[in-house]
């Protein structure tokens, strides 16, 4: 099942962006510096261009990051300039990616003046590309595997993205390959596939067969939901409305997801027979014999479907083989052995899902070498009206944001006097309030307390990762200063480098910081554990299941009378008023603070048109128009929040007149208080916890780079030293080893060396030319080792001495030419071997009283060797009597 789906790229035609961007920069930017830097960028922009769109790619990410490149080029600069058929007019021709060419027919193109038809068919090419790329990976390694799943995601989401822009972005009917339609089907593909990838990453790596079920059910449905929309797309493509080369690119595509329907059909039963076939394993597993038959079943049967109707696009003869054989398995000890029942397909429970992958979101820049060619691409008397401009905006921002967190601190200030709402919350005695009910189930939902104990326990392993890193570091450079230092003392004046403490300086303050930060977090670490474990019993608490929960708060029963007043209601209907007076401001705040809106252009168009700018005039009124609403929205929300107020201040006299105090309603109250402090102390630890465990991640990643960083200088240092300490070894063997001096005359013999010479003495002495030293006599060849008992031998009388040599020694050589450095000669007759007596066998056992020959005795019910002659025989070949006159070894 290795078939997967990929998008052909589309083609454009050479577009010249330098002659109309040169005119505009020369027009809006008169200062000789700007211009020129921004007539390079159009350069630029021009080569990135043509590196993109104006040559083959190859299936690679290097290719796949040009083209990313000059997509968030185009995002950059569309707001830098005014792209218009009246302004700044670009024609942009695209051919249909599903265009194959044809001799009578010609081919289907577009040309629209518009930046953001040019935009959307690159990032068309980005998707297209993306999805090749993921086709071309090994699936046999995780590194493909990952590979393939980001581009299938980041395909998904190109895709996606121009479904959602493309008719705003061309304000008219788009061409068949790039209609919402269209996309839209191409996005599920990519998204099915990356989940298939999912998938086979779970299967290579022995996930538990629930998960692989789910995964492979999950793809089943994408694969499902890609083909019912190609569906749709190819009845699309029959519309009457469409005419001329609409209707062109129309039936390109029909034919493209002709070729892909398929495919698809084959991988959604394809994965829902992996489905099942997973899913049967886990039935099995629980002793359901009979669900794992009737799964067994019906993915013998999707495959069956696929083995007949789609054979020439996917192969599924393993999934076939594997299913069938676990079919017969399972029939046959369910027949002899289980005997269960197997149910019908539509009686089996559903299988789960689980979505792994998600369309990447096209968020310029995408590209991760990105660099904006115009930058800085404004003009001074616009740079100073726009920062003039964000500066009245900020203000205005934050006037009306502080007006309205200074009227909610108010108003939170005034309920925490009348301690409400504290006293609403519990007027049974008896029962959970509901706000602690919600805070309880909030903190359960979180993880509860094993949560937060895991981060706990995971905070020690990864500080002691980080200080094993630092202390490799630095184990290191003393390492490598300490040899130096030996060295340095050694060779003294030698040793001519720079000593390496003097070089780590550097090294070992940064080592110091870094340390100096794990001691930090060290004891913020302990502050969250201690602040833990002063909240632990009542976050323990909150994690108890509900009863738990109310048995173990004290009950006051007094308060009860207060149940169902009239009082309470007014109450709690004034703070409902009041907490949702709050949450409105929170969104109004967000909503001030998101508005958006370009007064660059505003006036770069007044720049363009009257030569100069108002600002205050453009800004006022623009800043006018854009939060007068809010504005008067932020004054009904402090007016509304005064009136109830009011109210609540007096509805609360009536409150604290009818309600009675004693200890047991005390002693409740500050258990509930607790309990929320308990969550409100969860929230705040989890956050810690989780702040202090990507601390200690981003830590590990700077202090790699620091270890690395630490490697390359030792490793080169170390490369320095050998390099150093070759030179000075080779220099201090030249030197001579002990001054020269006079022989004494009578020291010296006129006798000519005789034989070869003698092995070089320890110690050289610079001798006198006219008085020669005597040689010493040649020593004796040594004799190989032993490879027989010399005592055995002697203890037999009867036999003939051999003549010549001892036997213990080889026969006499001539002296070799040269000084013997081996410990071991090489003799005469065999090469490499030496002679043993002329008349010797070590083999023939016997001869000489020793103890006969003891025949291997091989273990019960196992057979002999080969080649050996039957018990008690001696092997062929080997001679009993010595051979007179034959060399140990034969002469070759």
């Amino acid at each position: 099942m290795a078939t997967f789906i990929s998008v052909p790229l589309k083609k454009s035609s050479e577009v010249d962006l330098v002659k109309p961007l040169s005119k505009f920069v020369t027009a809006s930017y008169p200062a000789a510096e700007e211009q020129g830097e921004y007539l390079r960028a159009v350069e630029e922009l021009n080569k990135l261009r043509k590196n993109a769109l104006g040559r083959p790619l190859d299936k690679h990410e290097s290719s796949l990051e040009i083209i990313l490149r000059y997509y968030d080029q185009l995002c950059a600069v569309e707001p830098k300039f005014p792209f218009s058929e009246n302004q700044l007019c670009l024609t942009f021709t695209w051919k249909d990616a599903f265009d194959k060419g044809s001799l009578f027919s010609g081919s289907a193109k577009l040309a629209l003046a518009s930046l953001g038809y040019e935009k959307t068919c690159v990032l068309f090419n980005v998707a297209a590309l993306a999805s090749q790329i993921a086709a071309e990976q090994n699936l046999d390694n995780d590194e493909g595997l990952k590979a393939a799943a980001k581009f299938y995601q980041l395909a998904s989401g190109a895709f996606g993205h121009i479904k959602d822009t493309v008719l705003s972005a061309l304000n008219r009917e788009p061409t068949g390959d790039i209609s919402p339609e269209t996309v839209g089907a191409l996005s599920l593909i990519m998204l099915a596939q990356a989940q298939e990838v999912f998938f086979l990453k779970a299967t290579s790596d022995k996930m538990k067969d629930a998960v692989i079920a789910k995964l492979a059910n999950q793809a089943a449905d994408f694969f499902g939901d890609a083909f019912k929309q190609c569906q749709y797309k190819d009845n699309l493509s029959k519309h009457q409305y469409l005419t001329g080369s609409l209707k062109h690119t129309a039936f390109l595509c029909y034919f493209y997801f002709q070729e892909v329907l398929p495919v698809l059909a084959a991988k959604h039963c394809i994965m829902q027979a992996n489905a099942e076939l997973h899913q049967s394993i886990l039935a099995k597993q629980k002793k359901r014999f009979g669900e794992e038959i009737a799964r067994l079943q019906h993915a013998a049967e999707l495959v069956k479907t696929v083995a007949s109707r789609y054979d020439e696009y996917v192969s599924v003869k393993d999934l076939s083989d594997k299913i069938n054989r676990a079919l017969t398995a399972a029939k046959k000890d369910n027949d002899f052995i289980y005997h269960d029942r197997v149910p019908e397909v539509k009686d089996l429970d559903h299988i789960g899902k689980a979505a792994l992958v998600k369309a990447t979101a096209i968020t310029p820049p995408l590209s991760q070498k990105f660099t904006d060619l115009f930058e800085k691409m404004v003009p001074m008397a616009v740079q100073q009206s726009m920062s003039i401009y964000n500066q009245r905006k900020a203000e205005t921002v934050n006037r009306l944001v502080g007006t309205m967190r200074e009227a909610t601190n108010l108003c939170n200030g005034v309920l925490a006097s009348l301690n409400l709402p504290a006293a609403l919350e519990d007027l049974s005695g008896d029962s959970i309030p509901q706000s602690i009910a919600e805070k309880a189930r909030s903190i359960v939902q979180q993880g509860g307390l094993q949560s937060i104990e895991q981060l706990i326990k995971d905070l020690p392993e990864l500080l002691t990762r980080n200080r094993e890193i630092l202390d490799e570091s630095l184990k290191m450079l003393d390492d490598e200063e300490t040899t130096d230092n030996e060295l340095r003392t050694k060779f003294n004046q030698r040793w001519s480098r720079t000593p390496s403490g003097d070089l780590y300086k550097p090294l070992r303050t940064e080592g110091a910081n870094f340390r100096n930060i794990l001691d930090k977090a060290v004891q913020a670490d302990q502050v969250v554990k201690d602040r833990y474990n002063t909240h632990c019993d009542m976050i323990t608490l909150l994690c108890k299941p509900e009863n738990e929960l109310n048995a173990a708060i004290p009950s006051a029963n007094p308060t009860r009378t207060l149940q169902g007043s009239e009082v309470v209601n007014v109450l709690r209907s004034q703070l409902a008023q009041l907490d949702e007076i709050k949450k409105e401001r929170e969104t109004l705040e967000g909503e001030i603070k998101a508005v958006t809106f370009d007064m660059c252009t505003t006036f770069l168009t007044a720049l363009a048109q009257d030569g100069a700018i108002n600002e205050e005039q453009l800004s006022l009124a623009q800043l006018d128009q854009l939060y007068s609403a809010y504005n008067q929205r932020v004054q009904a929300s402090l007016r509304s929040q005064e009136e109830l107020l009011g109210q609540v201040q007096t509805s609360h006299q009536e409150f604290s007149s009818l309600k009675q105090s004693n200890t047991e309603a005390n002693q409740r109250e500050e258990v509930l208080k607790k309990l929320a402090a308990a969550h409100d102390s969860y929230v705040e630890i989890s956050s810690n916890l989780r702040e202090g465990t990507k601390f200690y991640n981003d830590l590990t990643e700077i202090l790699l780079k620091f270890q690395n960083k630490c490697s390359d200088i030792v490793f080169a240092r170390k490369t320095e030293r050998d390099e150093l300490l070759k030179e000075l070894q080779q220099s201090i063997a030249r030197e001579p080893s002990a001054p020269s001096f006079n022989v004494p005359a009578y020291q010296s013999t006129p006798a000519a060396p005789a034989g070869g010479p003698t092995p070089a003495p320890r110690s050289v002495f610079v001798q006198q030319p006219q008085q020669p030293q005597p040689p010493k006599p040649q020593p004796p060849a040594r004799p190989p080792p032993p490879t027989f008992t010399p005592q055995a031998a002697a203890t037999n009388p009867t036999t003939t001495p051999p003549t010549g040599a001892p036997s213990n020694n080889p026969p006499p050589v001539a002296p070799p030419t040269q000084a013997q450095g081996p410990p071991y000669p090489t003799y005469q007759g065999y090469p490499g071997y030496s002679h043993f007596p002329m008349g010797y066998n070590p083999y023939a056992y016997g001869q000489y009283n020793m103890p006969p020959y003891m025949p291997y005795q091989g273990t019960p019910g196992q057979g002999g060797y080969p080649g050996a002659p039957p018990v008690g025989q001696p092997y062929p070949g080997y001679p009993q009597q010595p051979p007179q006159q034959q060399p140990y070894y034969p002469q070759q």
